[in-house]
Order: C-alpha cells, then structure tokens, then sequence
C-alpha cells in the first residue's frame, strides 16, 4: 500500500496486461506502488545458482482470454484542479482543469447495466488493465452485464495538473482533493461508443479500490455516499499512522519459524553493535554483506532488509508480492528463506557464521553466511556501477539532498508527498521485541526524505510530520459507510491499517448485513482483485471471497434501485 521514495526508482512499463520492470532502473518504494509495480525483477537472477543455491522468481508472463483484444484507450475528462474553492487550504485558488486519464471495457454492457469504477491508487491506469480482463472489474461485468473503467488518480501516470511538482503544485494533492475526483467523474463522465448515457442519478455505479485506492473508495463512499450504489475497499488502508512497524507483523508469524529466527537472532547481534558503538564490529558485519562501504547505517539496515521488504523500500519481491496465483506472484520470499535456512552450505559460506564470535562473546552468527551471500549474489550485482554508498541506479544509498528536490513528475515524488503530508505510515523496526529490521531504522530516517523533498514553497509546505488528522477524519479503523463493503487478507503487511486491524482500539471488526465486511484466511494484500477468467477454478479461499462480493454487489445494486425508486 505505501510507499516512499529513494534514489534510484523503479520504472514500470505496462503491456498487454503484465507489466515488465527496466533492470537497471532499481527502485520504487512501494503502500502499494510498492504493492505491484516491483511483481517483476531481473530474469537473471534465476541462474544465480551458487554457492548456497540462490535463486530468485520473477512473475510469469500472462497472456488472458481477451489477449487479442487491442489496448483500451485512454480517455480524459477535464477535472477541476481544486474542488474546494472556499478552503484556506488550497489559497491561491485556481479555476482551471486538468485532463484526468480514464480506460473503459463496454464489452460485457448491456442496457441498464451498472459502471463499475476502479480507483487507480497510487501507478498509472495501464497498470490496472488485468482489472478488466481478468480481475474483480472483469468478474464483476460479466456478472451483472456491466461496464467497467479504471480513472487514473490524479499525480499519476499522466494525469498531472502541472509540468512539473514542486511544493506549491503538489498542494493540491490531498485526499479530500482526489476522492471529490471520483465524485465528479461520476456525474460528468462520458463513454464514446456507448449508446447511453451512464452519468445520469438512476445509473448505479459500484466503486472498488485496493490498498490506497481501498481507502479513497472508502472515503468516497463515506462522503459521497448518495452518488454510488456501493463501493469495496480491499485492503482498504483507512488508518493513518506516523509509524507502522506492524508491517512486519505477519511476516513474524506466518514465514517459516526458523528463517525469522535466524534474521531475529542476526538483527539483534547487529543492533547490539550499534548501541555498544563498536565500530570494529560495524564495520565488520557491513563487510560481510558485502557492504562496507555503505556509511548511513539506516541504508545499510534498509538494504539487508530488501529481501523481506525495507522501510517503504525494496527492489525485489518480497512477502508483499507473494500471490495465489503464480500468474501475479512471485516466490522470491520463500526462495530467500530456503537460502537462509539452507542446513548445508559450503564451508566458505558456513565458516561465517564464526568470523563474528569474537564480537559476540564467542556466539556464533547462526545462518550469518547463508543471509549474506543471498545478499550479494542477488543485490550487489543491481550496483552496476560498484559505487555501493552512491545513489547510482541500483546502488544503496539514499543520503542524497538533491536527488529528492528534483521536481520532476514521477509516482514516487507523488507517493512520497502523500506519504510526508497526510498519511505516514512510516515502516520502522518495533520499539521492544524480536524485529526482523534493524531498530536503527526510525522515523528520522523516512523524515529526512520528506525534508529533502519537499522545501517550504510560496504557498504550500509540508509538517514537521504527517498532518494525520486530514486523513483519520473519515473514520480510521472505525470507519461505516452505507453499502460499503470492506475486505482484507489476514496475513497482509498493511492489516493493521484497515479494517480488520489487530491493534484497534475497538476491537475486531464484526460483519453485518448493514456494514459487511470480509477477512480472508490465508490471503495477502488485496488477494481478492485478482483473478484468472474462472471464478469456479480459484483456490476455495479466493473463490469464495469472490462469490461473497458478488452476493454484496448484488445487495448494493437491489437498494440503489429502491433509492432511485
């Protein structure tokens, strides 16, 4: 769901419904860019067979049922800048448009049918094409001969109000900016080609969104709640917080027990070094990864964390990317705890797990050598250029004031700006407790980024940290809306920031006919939008999620024709 910028982004080509990542282009943060945009990694780390056996998956290749089918075009509508001319907040107001991307599938349609809208989130509209080819959007129009359009949020792909985003032009970057949006599109939005008008008060319209897209479906519905029939927000994640170490959480308690326990055991041997300032045994343990010349040693925690996934930052698949379906996931999480784990490695990998005792009173590092080499035969390898403490493509340091102030328009730059203003959600390493990260990640480390970023402007300059409250005001954890229906996964890293939350105050959520909502066992970050063209041949646990939201949109769409009257 979230997700933070660095030095070296990753960008993202979209085709034909699969979506392929540049290489050499190493990193995006990714609450959700982070969630999708990295399914795909280097095809080449597949022949990294050495040593302890490392290998690492990148995606398959899909082609769907409607593979021939030529690519939706795009669409724009003219969308206000600024919904809310009478804010001090937006001061200096403007009266002028942007052109808001949209992509529509009208070929399940039939008369009277509802629209189904897609909330693009956080990455461009043709990184959400599998949606209506294969996914929930697809699922949801042959079911109820509906239509179906993905709107692109706006700072994204390239729906962008200016040429460029410094501080003041990304002002109009909110939330209560970008879901007055989908209020808008729904009452002025035009379908060429299609023998009807489907803008008007008696077509009902059903929104869904994952992840960040959850919550601004949520948020719509909540306020904009008269002009849909109903909204899904999967993995909907509605609670702000400024730090959210629980990102780790399901990793700590659904990943094999001894891979967590060899990294638990090795993160507390490293933290013990910092906080004893033993610089030796620092510079040691860095040097063992392959990494000694890395000097923040919060980009050196973050970079031994890109397996399992780093502070809003990671080039591989890690937990978050794993999938039901091969078609989307990947295995490179489980690939690098069978390195770690692995019970024979050879001697020159094995002998490392001593080479530190002397720093740990004579406590041998378990797995110390099977961890590292995954590192380096994976990782090192992106740093093309060998300057490791560089912010170089796919180098490791973020420690780059000037890379971060460059205004250029990018997902990123957008996806951070969200992340420093309103939403937080920094990942860091628990206050107590095992931590799979090392603790000297911490909010500083993310701050900083924001600081570089984004300089005070004319008009607009971001908090100290997060102005939380402009998003927790729609409800949080707590959130109902009427013919809203929340969904989640129960093993998903961004759980505890949606409905489902282990941690809310309230309690667990509790379903009911009024406020439905769904927690899917065994299942990931918005598991329940993918799909493979046959609902009947899914895993039961994904069928019958998706066999749940039929049943609700169902519900939804009865009610709208009795509001509607």
């Amino acid at each position: 769901m979230k997700s933070v910028l660095v030095p070296r982004i990753v960008f993202d080509e979209f085709i034909s419904g699969f979506h392929v990542i540049e290489p050499s282009l190493v990193l995006l943060l990714g609450l959700e860019f982070k969630m999708k945009v990295l399914r795909t990694l280097i095809g080449g780390l597949a022949a990294l067979g050495v040593g302890v056996g490392v290998s690492a998956s990148a995606a398959p290749r899909w082609t769907s049922k409607r593979a021939a089918k030529e690519a939706y075009a795009p669409h724009t509508i003219d969308m206000p800048i600024d919904h809310f001319p009478e804010s001090s907040r937006y001061v200096p107001h403007t009266n002028a448009t942007f052109k808001q991307r949209y992509f529509f599938d009208s070929s399940y349609y039939k008369p009277g049918g509802p629209v189904f809208l897609y909330i693009g989130g956080e990455t461009s509209g043709e990184s959400r094409f599998s949606n209506l080819q294969t996914g929930i959007i697809q699922i949801m129009m042959e079911k109820f001969n509906g239509l179906g359009v993905i709107l692109e949020n706006r700072y994204y792909g390239e729906s962008y109000p200016f040429n460029t985003s410094t501080t003041d032009e990304l002002r109009f970057l909110t939330t209560e900016q970008t879901i007055a949006d989908n209020a808008y599109f729904r009452e002025h939005a035009t379908f060429p080609g299609v023998n009807a008008s489907l803008s008007g008060p008696d077509v009902p319209w059903i929104m869904y969104g994952g992840s960040l897209a959850g919550a601004h479906t949520a948020f719509t519905m909540k306020t904009y709640n008269d002009k849909f029939a109903g909204g899904i927000g999967s993995s909907a994640t509605v609670q702000a917080l400024l730090e959210y170490p629980q990102w780790y959480t399901p990793i700590m308690k659904y990943a094999p027990a001894d891979c967590v326990s060899r990294i638990v055991n090795i993160i507390d041997k490293i933290d013990n070094l910092i906080w004893s300032d033993n610089k030796a045994g620092i510079q040691a343990v860095k040097e063992v990864f392959g990494l000694g010349s890395l000097s923040s040693l919060g980009d050196f925690a973050m970079t031994i964390a890109f397996p399992i996934g780093g502070p809003m930052n990671y080039p591989t698949n890690t937990w978050q990317e794993l999938n039901w379906s091969p078609l989307y996931g990947s295995s490179d999480f489980w690939n690098f705890c069978s390195n770690v784990t692995n019970p024979s490695p050879p001697e020159n990998i094995s002998s490392v797990d001593t080479a530190l005792a002397k720093y740990t009173n004579g406590e041998a590092w378990t797995g110390l050598g099977n961890y590292a080499n995954y590192i380096k035969q994976t990782l090192l390898p992106m740093c093309t250029s060998g300057r490791i403490d560089s912010t170089d493509p796919g180098c490791f340091s973020t420690q780059n004031q000037t890379y971060y102030a460059d205004v250029t328009n990018s997902a990123a730059r957008s996806y951070l700006y969200s992340t420093c203003s309103e939403s937080g959600g920094y990942q860091v390493a628990p206050a107590m407790g095992p931590s799979l990260l090392s603790r000297a990640v911490q909010i500083p480390y993310t701050q900083q980024w924001c600081t570089w970023a984004f300089p005070s402007g004319r008009f607009n300059s971001i908090p100290a940290t997060p102005a939380l409250h402009y998003y927790n005001k729609y409800g949080g954890w707590d959130l109902q809306a009427e013919n809203l229906a929340l969904i989640d996964g129960n093993t998903d890293v961004w759980l505890d920031l949606c409905s489902h939350s282990t941690i809310a105050a309230s309690g667990p959520r509790i379903s009911s006919d009024r406020f439905p909502s769904y927690l899917i066992a065994g299942a990931g970050h918005h598991w329940d939008s993918y799909g493979i063209g046959d609902v009947g041949a899914e895993p039961a646990y994904i069928r019958e999620a998706h066999y749940w939201e039929m049943r609700t949109m169902g519900r939804f769409l009865e009610g709208w024709g009795e509001r509607v009257g």
